[in-house]
């Protein structure tokens, strides 16, 4: 007689074009259709999964999105071949024994932004750019391992965080620049510039 268990989890590594940043990428949805990121470990009392992560002395930054994880190592740690196998182990051991990726309530508190999120209250060019961002840039970010959040518009100016795999990431500069800020400025003729800022 077999017994249902949970299902078996397996977990495959990404390179990312960001060299300090590996996705982990799992067979199961972790946080489906959102993301959340720790740049460290002070508000982790909104993932029990990064909390769990950050005791790995060699985790920088922790990413969590729909069916990956992306993590960004400290500078002084050597190579990724040497931890990720203890990392692809503790990953595949908490999601199989059941345990809690992200906590609703406590990552509502710290959403103080409504991202990507079309909301009532916005203008025209605003609902314009989010629907840009979630329907072309979402998709590409993702593959790297990465997010870009809108934060605000104002007179032509787009500003963006830069999340997971895209935050410090040499190569997104000119992603921003030349893939982001070109399409924007063909699509949405109001927007002039695209820039990055900080959480």
């Amino acid at each position: 007689m077999m017994t249902a268990g949970n299902a078996v989890v397996s977990i495959y590594t990404e390179m990312t074009p960001n060299p300090e940043t590996m996705k982990f990428v799992a067979n199961k949805l972790l946080y489906p259709g959102k993301s959340i990121d720790f740049q460290d470990n002070s508000n982790v009392v909104a993932s029990p999964l990064a909390a769990e992560l950050f005791n790995f002395p060699f985790i920088k930054s922790v990413f969590i999105a729909s069916n990956f994880v992306t993590l960004t190592k400290t500078t002084d740690t050597e190579d990724w071949y040497e931890i990720i196998p203890p990392i692809k182990q503790f990953l595949k051991e908490y999601l199989e024994n059941g345990g809690l990726v992200v906590l609703e309530e406590e990552a509502n508190k710290l959403q103080q932004d409504s991202g990507n999120i079309v909301l009532s209250n916005d203008t025209d060019v605003v609902k314009r750019i989010k629907e840009l961002l979630d329907n072309y840039v979402r998709p590409a970010v993702e593959m790297d391992g990465g997010a870009i959040q809108f934060k605000d518009y104002d007179d032509g100016v787009v500003k963006l965080i830069l999340q997971g795999s895209c935050s410090g990431c040499p190569s997104s500069m000119v992603t921003l620049k030349s893939g982001i800020e070109g399409m924007m400025k063909r699509m949405i003729p109001e927007v002039k510039e695209v820039v990055a800022e900080a959480e």
